[in-house]
């Protein structure tokens, strides 16, 4: 008795074991199992609710085999992926009934896609092996709502549900604040370029020396360094005997003119009227020919020295020795070099004044460069310092490299109204290489990264989406968007990095 209680007792103990080892795992298995089975059952017929359509996706959806969304409709279910491995990115999928595969061949699928600010998208499918291919590429951002439709045995199933990325709301004033511009993608000029360093310096064409053309003594000075002054404005007054003696010789050829005239007219009158011989009247005409070359020829000395005709014929010569320097253009005085008493002679260089309403940007030119710097080419010229930027034509391009600096000169005519393109300031001169007209641009500002993409964010009401797009041409301001931003649509166009560091803290998803 004793034997058989003792075995009694070992049984009783092993299965007492037996039954907490099944209550501790095989009990979990079947926990394990409903809520990675029925749950995902629940959001199913969740997804599939309302007779097989219109149900709303939970945030957690079912995963299939392949790693896509599953939709299940009573004992039919569909897995839904976007397939990019080693092909560009499309739909496949792939049909079950009770959990296994179900042939494509009997199943007819499409699918609708609704993107922010585009039209509705109908994909197509094929029959593969063992699932259905659509019939197009789905670009990136993979974001939209789907409509999907399957018909299988005589039963259509629809199910709708959301695929979200790289998008955030933010309002408009929200945005306002954040300092985020809003553009309209649209045409631009994209101009291609190459940088030189330059310098401003004065118009060479309009820069002129002032000399007194004779000797004399400086006795009156009006204008000094960096004057503004206007044709005819005296510049500096000289004493100068040569100039008596000039005004002196006009004074009398002119007398001489007059007396001589006088005297043609009598001798005239006289052969006319028989009274004196022909030989007394053609002397008083060869008499008058040579005043009147006299007198032209005074005259002339001293139209040369800045008199004007009016002035010698009025006679009004201002004393005999008194010579104005005068201003001979309008601009500034850069250059100053008499002083009141100083003895200057004929050719002394008194002033130098300079016509600031135009300038050079003079660039310096490598060698590597000559071959892309042409007169006629387009130049856009930036002063960092000022802040100021100007346009212009490449007007002259050396054709002598310098034997010591081994570069040569090109230079670009500036306009310059208010005189804020000063001499002697170094310039950026962005040669233009090439210019077209694009579709789409927006500024460099609106490009960031994100992921393994180049993104601009559209605008949709008070929603942001990361937008990949393909890049073309750059001119250092504007870049040209060569696919993925439609012209019309609305984007961020400064402090786009905002937005990307909002998605980065909601965390991007790439959900396929």
């Amino acid at each position: 008795m004793n034997k058989k209680s003792t075995v009694l007792t070992l049984g009783i103990v092993a299965a007492g074991v037996a039954i907490g080892l099944f209550i501790m795992f095989g009990g979990q298995s079947a926990k394990t199992a409903d809520e990675h089975g029925h749950e995902n059952e629940k959001a199913a017929h969740a997804e599939a609710k309302g007779d097989g359509g219109g149900g709303k996706a939970e945030q957690t959806p079912d995963k299939g085999p392949h790693g896509g969304r599953l939709l299940a409709s009573g004992s039919f279910a569909v897995e839904v992926s976007i397939f990019e491995q080693g092909v560009p990115p499309e739909f496949r999928i792939y049909p079950f009934e009770n959990g296994k595969p179900v042939s494509p061949e009997k199943v007819n699928f499409y699918i609708i896609i609704n993107r922010l600010g585009s039209s509705p998208e109908t994909i197509k499918f094929t029959p593969r092996q063992d699932h259905l291919r659509g019939d197009r590429e789905i670009v990136e951002p993979h974001s939209f709502a789907i409509q999907v439709t399957a018909e299988y045995q005589g039963q259509r199933h629809n199910w709708n549900y959301e695929q979200i990325e790289g998008r955030i709301s933010m309002d408009e004033t929200t945005a306002r604040t954040a300092g985020i511009r809003i553009d309209t993608a649209a045409p631009a000029r994209i101009r291609s370029t190459r940088q030189l360093q330059g310098e401003i310096q004065f118009n060479q064409d309009r820069l002129v020396r002032v000399v007194p053309r004779l000797g004399g003594v400086i006795t009156g000075v009006s204008k000094n360094l960096g004057d503004r002054v206007k044709r005819g404005d005296v510049l500096a007054v000289i004493e100068s005997q040569e100039l008596g003696n000039l005004k002196s010789e006009y004074l009398a050829a002119h007398q001489r003119l007059d007396m001589t005239r006088t005297t043609f007219d009598r001798e005239k009158k006289l052969w006319e009227e028989k009274i004196s011989a022909e030989q007394d009247f053609l002397a008083s005409r060869q008499a008058l020919a040579e005043a009147g070359i006299a007198q032209r020829n005074a005259e002339q000395k001293l139209i040369g020295l800045g008199f004007t005709r009016d002035a010698l014929q009025r006679q009004n010569l201002d004393g005999l020795t008194r010579l104005d320097i005068r201003a001979p253009i309008d601009g500034v005085v850069i250059e100053k070099k008499i002083a009141a008493g100083e003895a200057v002679g004929a050719d002394a260089a008194m002033y130098v004044i300079a016509d600031l309403s135009t300038v050079w940007a003079e660039m310096t030119i490598y060698p590597a460069d000559l071959n892309n710097v042409k007169t006629g080419q387009k130049v856009r010229i930036k002063a960092a310092a000022l802040g100021a930027e100007a346009e212009g034509v490449i007007s002259y391009v050396g054709a002598l490299v310098g034997e010591q600096s081994r570069t040569a000169k090109a230079r670009v005519t500036l306009r310059n109204p208010d005189q804020r393109w000063r001499p002697g300031l170094f310039v950026a001169v962005d040669v233009v290489q090439d210019e077209a007209e694009v579709p789409v641009a927006v500024p460099a500002t609106a490009i960031q990264t994100l992921r393994d993409w180049k993104v601009v964010f559209a605008r949709f009401g008070d929603v942001f989406e990361a937008r990949p797009v393909e890049l073309g041409r750059s001119d250092g301001e504007l870049v040209e968007i060569v696919r993925g931003l439609a012209p019309g649509t609305q984007y961020a166009a400064t402090n786009s990095f905002v937005l990307k560091a909002d998605i980065g803290k909601a965390g991007a998803s790439h959900d396929h």
